[in-house]
């Protein structure tokens, strides 16, 4: 008998706590996608012009050697950006974290290979995480109007802590990726949107700081 209450008692907090999670999950990914509405673009031709863009980092080659679908769209959205005049002046901001692994360098290198003048392009290092992209956006590099460069999935996101950290924002999307792939991510997606408000709600701050970095006026 004592097993089976046990064993009820059990059910009924895991059970409990799946629905607390999912209850969770679905009230972070509205309040996101809230937050991104009306301000997401895909053409060149109907987004408005900024100063800035925020180009945020991912690994250049998957594990078995092909490049990243996600690194190789990201970089054509931000040079057809430079080069339709839409941004001035590109902030690259990824992980640099450990040796052999420079996400900004090698975006910046890719990017300069498609003519762009490195006297546009500025480097984060401590780009982490989305959350410290963004804040350190406005905390080194004093920018308050961006246009953040992901797929579209990840822009929502970071227009939401855009807009936590006082940061007049829109996004430019990407190319994503169908099937199997972009459904990963996706589910991915939730979990990091859930993480972020944990983030918020235990004042969490960038792992670094630094000096700040002006750019051209």
């Amino acid at each position: 008998m004592l097993c089976k209450r046990s064993l009820k008692r059990f059910a009924l907090v895991f059970f409990g706590g799946l629905v607390m999670a999912a209850a969770a999950t679905v009230y972070c990914d509205s309040k996101v996608r809230d937050a991104a509405r009306g301000k997401l673009y895909s053409d060149t031709t109907a987004i408005p012009n900024r100063k800035t863009g925020l180009l945020l980092g991912t690994v250049r080659s998957l594990p078995n050697g092909k490049p990243n679908p996600y690194y190789t769209a990201r970089i054509r959205a931000a040079v057809d950006l430079l080069r339709s005049g839409h941004i001035r002046f590109l902030v690259i901001s990824g992980d640099n974290g450990r040796a052999g692994y420079d996400e900004p360098s090698d975006m910046r290198a890719d990017i300069m290979r498609e003519g762009i003048d490195s006297g546009r392009l500025f480097l984060d290092y401590a780009g982490f995480r989305t959350f410290d992209s963004m804040v350190r956006l406005r905390t080194i590099f004093g920018q308050r109007e961006v246009v953040v460069i992901s797929q579209e999935f990840h822009n929502e996101r970071a227009l939401f802590i855009a807009q936590r950290e006082g940061i007049d924002a829109i996004g430019f999307n990407a190319r994503d990726l169908p099937g199997r792939d972009g459904l990963r991510m996706q589910v991915r997606e939730k979990l990091a949107r859930v993480n972020m408000f944990l983030d918020y709600l235990v004042r969490r701050k960038p792992r670094y700081g630094g000096k700040p970095v002006s750019l051209p006026g």
